[in-house]
């Protein structure tokens, strides 16, 4: 497995759980499961789980296969990640 686990099961940062939700987006758009593209990306499901939990801080090659096993760039996945994080910043951060 790649990656570091926290010690407990909360998420690391908004900007992790941020991202994870891009990730369960895009693979929900393409109807695959967590099995799935975990197969696709080379990952084991859970792993993928956590990623879209925001539970674990994926490094930037674990990034680029997520991006790999939903066959698109891994800019596509950070451009959704953006466009998603802007709707979760506090109104002094606009």
């Amino acid at each position: 497995m790649r990656g570091k686990r926290t010690s407990s099961s909360s998420a690391i940062s908004l900007e992790h759980v941020v991202l994870g939700r891009a990730v369960r987006e895009l693979r929900a758009r393409r109807d695959l499961s967590q099995e799935q593209l975990g197969f696709y990306s080379g990952l084991h499901r859970n792993y993928v789980g956590a990623i879209e939990r925001g539970e674990i801080n994926p490094t930037f090659k674990t990034m680029l296969t997520v991006a790999g096993g939903l066959s698109l760039p891994l800019s596509e996945v950070i451009a959704l990640y953006e466009r998603r994080r802007v709707d979760h910043l506090p109104a002094e951060e606009l």
